[in-house]
């Protein structure tokens, strides 16, 4: 079955590659030439995913991605863009991107990347009809079904990659990872490059979550090995 995917690209020759080659994948490609185009008509019907540039005019790619991320549902969301420095990656990421690639890009990379998010939203899926709509550990509470995350009575405003991050420690606590199998199993891909990917993320996740992030009361270090979820956490 062929799955929607919606591209925010004022680069039309861009564009007309992707979506041709999506075909190759199975993805039916709609186009969008602007952000508030983008984003009517990503209201208009459901997709799979979307591919967002951040040089737009009009409405620029952060301005959407944040839009699309207060939108109902979850959508993952690839940033694809000529921006390559790191500040560039983190905003991309902590507004709410799940993955960000650069330009000039390979097209197996690209493919590799959209078959990854899906893959990942299909597990997602799987794992939350298989656990408890609600996980909580002391003072920590995760919403599955609303993707919100408390601790205590407080809000905590994860970016998608983070909340995958949590969720998939939450649902196999006492269980030790290597950064690599995180890549792998939360990420979707897996590349040595991207390891210290990883450990930026956990960084952020246990400053957000965490009373003392010095002294992680639920995400530790296995020295030598990677991290684990407390088991003895609830």
């Amino acid at each position: 079955m062929s799955r929607r995917v919606l591209m925010i690209e004022d680069n039309a020759d861009i564009a007309r590659l992707v979506q041709m080659h999506l075909r190759d994948i199975h993805c039916e490609l709609e186009i969008a030439a602007n952000g508030l185009d983008g984003l009517e008509r990503f209201r208009q019907q459901p997709f799979a995913l979307v591919i967002l540039d951040l040089m737009l005019p009009g409405l620029d790619g952060l301005e959407v991605c944040k839009a699309l991320r207060v939108e109902p549902g979850y959508v993952p969301i690839l940033i694809l863009t000529a921006k390559s420095t790191e500040l560039d990656r983190v905003l991309g990421l902590e507004v709410g991107a799940d993955d960000y690639l650069t330009k000039p890009f390979s097209i197996p990379e690209l493919l590799a990347r959209i078959k990854a998010l899906l893959r990942r939203v299909d597990a997602l899926a799987t794992a939350t009809s298989n656990h408890a709509a609600t996980l909580k550990f002391n003072s920590l509470i995760i919403d599955n079904s609303k993707r919100q995350v408390f601790v205590g009575s407080k809000e905590v405003n994860l970016t998608a990659r983070e909340f995958d991050l949590l969720l998939h420690f939450a649902h196999h606590p006492g269980h030790v990872y290597t950064r690599t199998q995180l890549l792998d199993q939360v990420w979707g891909y897996t590349h040595e490059s991207y390891e210290h990917t990883v450990n930026s993320h956990i960084n952020r996740l246990r400053a957000k979550i965490e009373t003392d992030p010095a002294q992680p009361e639920h995400i530790l270090t296995v020295w030598g090995v990677g991290y684990k979820f407390r088991e003895d956490n609830a």
